[in-house]
């Protein structure tokens, strides 16, 4: 089964996926620190990490970096509330940026295009 690790600080948000996403057949795993997310993705192994920008106890675009430091090859889906944060270069790194929204179409068409391997820019 395919591990998506949600980070997000909006317990709203990391129950609303992992409930749809577990729908469509994904283990999802969730946490609302962003400094927790390092040690889930080193014990737990997701295949995708689906990554919030602005959380409480840190910036989400500082932890893509450091995922990527250490997991260069880990999917990264940037998932936020902000587009402004789009034309930031950290963003570049991230997979996928998606706006956040209570439709989760495009968020489940990026996750099927990233477990597949396929379109991964």
């Amino acid at each position: 089964m395919t591990k998506i690790l949600i980070v997000d600080d909006e317990k709203s948000i990391r129950t609303l996926f992992a409930e749809e996403l577990g729908e469509e057949g994904y283990e999802v795993i969730t946490t609302g620190e962003g400094k927790e997310a390092m040690g889930l993705i080193d014990s737990s192994r997701p295949s995708v990490v689906v990554l919030d920008i602005r959380m409480e106890d840190c910036n989400g675009l500082d932890l893509l970096q450091e995922i990527r430091n250490a997991h260069p090859e880990l999917p990264i889906i940037l998932n936020t509330a902000y587009d402004s944060y789009r034309e930031d270069i950290k963003s570049i790194a991230a997979d996928y940026y998606i706006v956040k929204s209570y439709d989760l179409s495009e968020l489940k068409d990026r996750l099927a295009d990233l477990v597949k391997g396929e379109n991964r820019p």
